[in-house]
């Protein structure tokens, strides 16, 4: 192909992505990181505070809750079947965790818990009341919590209050999560995904430099000063 005359590479801004993979990788693991290690100080303090901002925002709506992992199992194992669809379907029941990882390792502890809760071990405390733990269901319970009566696993985990002081049973945590914060619940989960889809421009910004945007061809690029300067004469 040939190239264009109108355009050359010095009309091109260069960029110094250094170790351009690197800094993708940096990039997901904090948001902004690698750009600081690009030295792009400027847009690497905006992806950081803005992309976190986020997240701390959405949990903050969310009670702390609105970030986990159904499973760690693969959702499709070799072959595709019948069946494998169908555990797809049954292991995509928090599908959100999808959109919520690219934001890197603040959301690293959901999938640790969740393997945690499937091999029989409770989860970990982290930040108190086992951050990022996926919910429990009354099976779960008995099996994590075997020195707990049914009466105090239900009171902790399953029972709630209405408006009118009720006492309300809930069939698995999860319900009794989306009770308690009501839409707060949703608008959580919302504002942590689309942090995590936001971390994912970054990491493209990162690993590829950014879009720029060269002029048609036969076009010549906008230079106020060249204008101002040919008015004044």
């Amino acid at each position: 192909m040939a190239e264009n005359p109108s355009q050359t590479t010095s009309d091109v801004p260069e960029v110094d992505l250094r170790n351009a993979r690197l800094a993708a990788f940096l990039a997901w693991l904090v948001p902004g990181l690698g750009h600081l290690y690009q030295r792009r100080t400027g847009k690497g303090l905006l992806f950081m505070i803005t992309i976190l901002g986020t997240f701390a925002y959405g949990m903050y709506l969310g009670g702390g809750r609105v970030v986990y992992a159904s499973s760690t199992r693969p959702p499709i194992p070799m072959g595709i079947s019948r069946q494998a669809i169908a555990r797809a379907f049954e292991n995509a029941g928090r599908w959100h965790y999808f959109c919520q990882l690219p934001v890197g390792v603040v959301a690293l502890p959901a999938y640790v818990q969740a393997w945690r809760v499937e091999s029989g071990k409770a989860p970990l405390d982290l930040f108190g009341d086992n951050f990022e733990r996926p919910p429990y269901t009354p099976l779960d319970a008995e099996r994590l919590f075997p020195n707990k009566s049914k009466t105090e696993r239900d009171a902790e985990y399953f029972q709630t209050k209405d408006f009118n002081e009720e006492i309300v049973y809930h069939a698995t945590e999860q319900q009794k999560w989306n009770h308690d914060l009501n839409y707060n619940f949703e608008l959580g989960t919302v504002f942590t995904m689309v942090a995590g889809l936001l971390n994912v421009l970054a990491i493209c910004d990162a690993r590829w430099g950014p879009l720029v945007a060269l002029p048609p061809p036969g076009e010549k690029p906008d230079n106020p000063g060249t204008d101002k300067q040919e008015s004044s004469e």
